[in-house]
């Protein structure tokens, strides 16, 4: 897999029982990378859990390598994925509806202020109709809204500019039609780049 990229980590050594490659815990200062952005790695719906056979992808594991930031949006299942996640970079999940485990440990919703830009995430936003009025009213003032729970990728501009993202699953891809991640890069307050990527 290489370097741990932008934070120059060694190389991953073992593998955790969920399928996450391990590493030692980075040292990360602000959310910004050496160039001024900020590149957030975004799952959802991984459904990952000890003795089972889901397992993240290669491809996946060294976008995560690159990440100043994880986004889980729910549906983690086992507090042990959280711990691997940290390995990588700082994370942040909200509740999904699949996650027992952790109720009491997750919110259901958080709103985040990253590189200047307002991030909004919650697990299920609800049926497609309706979702973009949906979701700025309960996101007032962030910039992107991310959601996951049906495990279908999607980038889409909602209510007055305000980005809707869903990374879709990289492990259990149900109706689409390959497994996926989403990167999110902000720099200054702007959104520079909302990508969908098969893993």
């Amino acid at each position: 897999m290489g370097q741990r990229g932008r934070h120059g980590a060694g190389r991953p050594d073992r593998r955790g029982r969920t399928g996450l490659a391990l590493g030692h815990p980075q040292q990360v200062v602000g959310l910004e990378s050496h160039d001024g952005s900020v590149q957030l790695v975004v799952i959802a719906d991984t459904h990952m859990r000890p003795g089972s056979s889901l397992r993240l992808s290669e491809l996946a594991v060294r976008w995560l390598e690159r990440a100043d930031v994880v986004l889980h949006a729910g549906d983690v299942v086992a507090p042990e994925v959280l711990e691997e996640l940290r390995s990588f970079a700082p994370v942040h999940a909200v509740l999904g509806n699949n996650d027992h485990q952790l109720a009491g440990m997750l919110p259901e919703t958080v709103v985040l202020e990253l590189g200047g830009v307002s991030v909004g995430m919650i697990h299920d936003s609800g049926p497609k109709a309706g979702r973009a009025a949906r979701l700025r009213a309960r996101f007032p003032r962030a910039d992107a809204v991310v959601f996951g729970h049906n495990h279908l990728p999607l980038v889409q501009e909602g209510l007055d500019g305000q980005l809707l993202f869903n990374p879709g699953s990289p492990t259990q891809r149900r109706m689409a039609p390959t497994h996926t991640i989403g990167v999110l890069e902000l720099d200054a307050g702007r959104i520079i780049r909302a990508a969908i990527v098969d893993v």
